[in-house]
């Protein structure tokens, strides 16, 4: 018998195997017909014995060992009595024997149709192959690990269920694709996991699974086995809307967003070192703030795993898994869940722009540049020190956009906002010279990123009808949110980002001198039809030294109140979505933090329980009146009344919605001097009723009084035939709703 064992043994194969650098270990472990028997080969190095038997423990027989301590040890059995799966004993002493299921005795699950849709780029649900997948075969219960390893000399699945020990469990690479795959019996999720990749110089990297759905907390960085199919999702009639919507659809909705970090929107007051809540226990703490505010979406921030919190989430080692700091995947999940079942629109921050240095993450992942571009110049961020993805390599795109496919279908999240999508368009974004490499043509623009956005916009909204994806664009790149068969990029909305940091500039400027910088106020307006803008006051105004937005307001203490309303009355009647961060609804004076918090004790005091309530009041404004939202992106629904008042730093302008009734008119004042009959020009003749002022004491303005209807004269003002007359209060938004009339 030990003769025929030779005769079938390739003994280049066997001495890859003993030094742990077979890449294709299916070839010579496991069960292989042999003329007219089996041969069994089992490689356990300082086994003393290793026995195989049917599932049933039943024909056990001995293996014999060859070659003297190699721990390889095989057998020919004549006829065909034993089946694939079959069990194997190991023992290693007397009080050591340990019984398993033969990984080397199953076939692949990943089909070499899937490998070439994988390498052309466009498998998009490569997560349902890659990582690692719980799954019962032959009857037999494991985990399937797959992992794209192409230029390794050999991968290892090890975890705390084989001692951490790369010899033990050698994957199998198919075919030519740099796929490596092996199914483990026996391995249940809560296992904890990682690649051993022996590189082809002689390295050997512990690497986490680029695709794992879950992860251990940090400081630990190993991959954990989950299973994402018992959930039990309980939001269908809301899916089905969500795909019946257009994009056009989405665009004349409304959107409030508030913009959360979970970590330190509230913490425990338990004395854990992290207080964190977990995503159960925070559903319905945020579902029942979001409706009372009557907010129509969170955003969250950096839920992918990432291992450094001041990073905020946007350094991530794990892009399909949700953060294990408030809890599992089915927790996540739970939490969207409750989202929707109280008419809340999740969004999630998106990080396909770039990814941290940590050994244990992407860069280099096996041994060479490969999910980064090799030429440090396309591949590195010198200031952020990260690595930028590769968009010109397949089965990277692929990474990425099953990605926010993931996203949105596993998790059922209703959008993602793309961070950093300039550092993405530009080649020498945040470089010196030397630092970037022109592109083909000689310029700038990442051509590669350019057909990666492209493609991904149009597959997400075939993909995932009903989700928006948004661009942080920070840049007057042209067409992002214009149709890829116009040239455009494709996305839905995109951050006004150059509103915001002229309307912030201007409300830091002490009145006096803003009637001199009146353009910062009113720019805005001869780009607002350029994209389809979100108008954001995001996290990133609000750390770093810049002052939260109570802060940033001049005056004394109720004049930074009476300028923020201000400010959130003009940004909430200027035309696009809106978008505000968390704790700027009650002016907390403190810069955020990860590390706290919010000061929600803040609400004891009553200037900062009247600007919640003020937030409330202009979130409820904007839900009443689809004048406020359903013609964002179109010139008729916006008209500007005033806007060359500099001297007194007055503007004045109207929205209109689906009809021409319940027409909006805003009058702001950006000066604490109050103006009695002050007179503006208004589109028609009827009456003007006033339904909201920032001066209301409700708000703790002054409460300068004006009758609640106002009737237009004809009297021309400011260009129009007829006008009204009041009482302007100091620093402050006023809004009349009116019947348009034609005379």
């Amino acid at each position: 018998m030990q003769e025929k064992l030779d005769q079938w043994l390739n003994w280049v194969e066997y001495d890859e195997v003993l030094a742990g650098r077979h890449n294709a270990p299916h070839n010579i472990l496991g069960l292989h017909d042999f003329g007219k028997g089996q041969v069994f080969t089992v490689f356990r190095p300082y086994a003393q014995k290793v026995f195989i038997m049917n599932l049933s423990g039943k024909n056990e027989v001995e293996l014999e060992e060859v070659g003297e301590g190699s721990g390889f040890f095989g057998l020919y059995v004549d006829g065909n009595k034993y089946k694939a799966p079959y069990k194997v004993k190991v023992q290693y002493s007397e009080d050591d024997i340990i019984e398993y299921v033969d990984p080397y005795c199953f076939g692949p699950q990943i089909s070499s149709d899937d490998l070439y849709v994988f390498a052309e780029g466009n498998h998009y649900e490569i997560y349902d192959k890659l990582g690692a997948h719980p799954m019962t075969i032959n009857g037999v219960k494991g985990t399937y690990f797959a992992v794209w390893a192409p230029h390794a000399r050999a991968v290892s699945v090890v975890g705390n269920f084989n001692m951490w020990d790369g010899m033990l469990y050698p994957m199998r690479t198919l075919e030519v694709s740099g796929v490596y795959e092996l199914f483990i019996p026996g391995v249940e999720p809560g296992a904890i996991y990682k690649y051993q990749i022996l590189t082809r110089q002689g390295e050997i990297l512990m690497k986490a699974d680029p695709y794992a759905n879950y992860s251990e907390l940090r400081p630990n960085n190993a991959s954990v086995v989950a299973d994402l199919t018992g959930f039990k999702w309980s939001d269908k009639k809301w899916m089905e809307e969500r795909a019946k919507k257009s994009r056009n659809d989405l665009r004349q909705e409304p959107m409030a967003i508030y913009e959360m970090h979970l970590g330190s929107w509230r913490k425990k007051d338990d004395g854990t070192e992290d207080g964190f809540y977990n995503y159960r226990e925070l559903a319905p703490m945020v579902a029942d703030y979001i409706k009372d505010m009557g907010y129509t979406h969170i955003e969250l921030m950096g839920i992918a795993e990432y291992p450094f919190d001041a990073s905020w989430g946007y350094q991530v080692t794990g892009y399909y898994s949700p953060t294990s700091r408030y809890g599992t995947p089915e927790d996540f999940m739970y939490f969207v869940n409750y989202m929707h079942e109280n008419g809340i629109h999740v969004i999630l921050d998106w990080v396909p722009a770039h990814f941290p240095r940590d050994a244990h993450g992407l860069g280099m992942f096996d041994g060479q540049p490969l999910y980064e571009h090799p030429d440090k110049r396309r591949g590195e961020h010198p200031h952020w020190g990260t690595y930028i993805f590769n968009y010109a390599k397949e089965e990277v795109e692929n990474f990425l956009l099953a990605n926010g496919l993931y996203w949105l279908k596993k998790f059922h999240i209703d959008g993602l906002r793309v961070d950093a999508v300039a550092s993405m368009l530009y080649l020498d974004y945040g470089k010196q010279d030397g630092e970037w490499l022109p592109n083909e043509n000689g310029g700038k623009e990442n051509l590669d990123a350019i057909k990666f956005f492209r493609h991904m916009n149009e597959q997400f909204e075939e993909r995932a009808p009903g989700t928006i994806i948004v661009a942080e664009e920070s840049t007057a790149w042209a067409g992002v949110t214009s149709p890829v068969q116009f040239s455009g990029l494709g996305f839905t909305f995109k951050w006004n980002m150059g509103w915001m940091n002229d309307f912030l500039e201007y409300m830091k400027l002490d009145p006096y001198f803003r009637s001199g910088n009146h353009n910062k106020l009113t720019f805005s307006m001869q780009y607002a039809y350029s994209e389809n803008f979100i108008q954001v006051l995001s996290h990133d105004e609000v750390v770093h030294g810049k002052c939260s937005m109570i802060n940033k307001m001049p005056g004394e203490y109720e004049d930074k109140f009476a300028n923020l309303r201000t400010a959130y009355g003009f940004m909430y009647g200027h035309p696009g979505k809106k978008l505000l961060f968390m704790g700027q609804e009650f002016a907390q004076f403190q810069e955020w933090s990860e590390e706290r918090s919010l000061d929600w004790g803040l609400l004891d005091y009553d200037m900062h329980q009247k600007m919640q309530s003020f937030v409330k009041a202009l979130n409820k404004l904007y839900a009443d009146y689809d004048a406020m939202y359903y013609n964002d992106y179109s010139t008729i629904g916006f008209e500007w009344m005033s806007c060359d008042n500099a001297d007194m730093s007055v503007v004045s302008f109207v929205r209109r919605g689906t009809t021409a009734k319940n027409q909006l008119l805003f009058i702001c004042n950006f000066t604490p001097v109050e103006y009695d009959n002050y007179r503006t020009g208004v589109p028609c003749s009827g009456k003007y009723t006033q339904i909201l002022s920032s001066d209301d004491v409700a708000y703790g303005g002054t409460g300068v009084q004006n009758k609640k209807t106002i009737k237009a004269d004809a009297i021309e003002c400011e260009k129009q035939e007829y006008s009204v007359e009041m009482n302007l209060p100091p620093l402050s938004v006023t809004v009349y709703k009116f019947d348009y009339k034609e005379d």
